[in-house]
Formats: structure tokens, C-alpha cells, sequence
């Protein structure tokens, strides 16, 4: 699906084969690959510093909860990369919140 769902108007395909726009129909286009490289950047970003941070405090003195908690808030994130990836775009957002949440409330077992 490309462009916004409440649109109403569909791409109309060319002689040649290429998918044209009606006029402000691809800036939504643009927007939701923008939107979609964010969430799995940002996600894929996440993922990894909680990654690192699980493996820091597992390596130290932390109880047991706090590299798990990153692990799990680093596990989420990932996943918000991959829907992200796939254009779900508002439900990586809502994970990413959550798997930051996650991994902030592991920094407070600490």
C-alpha cells in the first residue's frame, strides 16, 4: 500500500510501465519512506545500545533484572526496526517507546 489510505485516488500506470501521482500524491509517498528508514533506524539504533548495555551489566556486579530488562527492551526495539522496515510505522513507535521504557526501567533496579 503506498500513500495515505484516505486519499481516495489511486496511481495510474503510464505507457511505459511506471507508476505516476496525481499532483501531491508523491510527497506522501516520500513521507512514508521516510517515515519507514526513521522507525527502522531508530529501532535497529535502540536495539543495538541495549544489546550493549545488557551485556555490560551482565558482566558486572547488577542484579540479575537489569541486564534482562535491557535484553527485553533491546529485544522490542529490534522488533520495532522490523515492522518499521515493513511500513508499519505507527506500531514501531508505540514499541519503541515501550522497549525505551523497558530498558529505563531496568536502569533503575541498578
Amino acid at each position: 500500500m503506498r500513500g495515505r489510505t484516505d486519499s481516495g485516488t489511486e496511481p495510474s500506470i503510464s505507457e511505459d510501465g511506471e507508476e505516476e501521482y496525481v499532483e501531491g500524491e508523491g510527497e506522501y509517498v516520500e513521507d512514508a519512506r521516510r517515515a519507514r528508514w526513521t522507525a527502522a533506524g531508530s529501532g535497529a539504533l535502540l536495539g543495538l545500545a541495549g544489546l550493549a548495555a545488557a551485556l555490560l551489566r551482565l558482566t558486572g556486579t547488577a542484579p540479575a533484572r537489569v541486564p534482562a530488562a535491557y535484553a527485553l527492551g533491546a529485544a522490542v526495539c529490534a522488533l520495532a526496526a522490523f515492522l518499521g522496515a515493513k511500513g508499519r510505522t505507527r506500531r514501531a513507535l508505540w514499541l519503541l517507546i515501550v522497549g525505551t521504557m523497558v530498558m529505563a526501567l531496568g536502569d533503575q533496579f541498578d
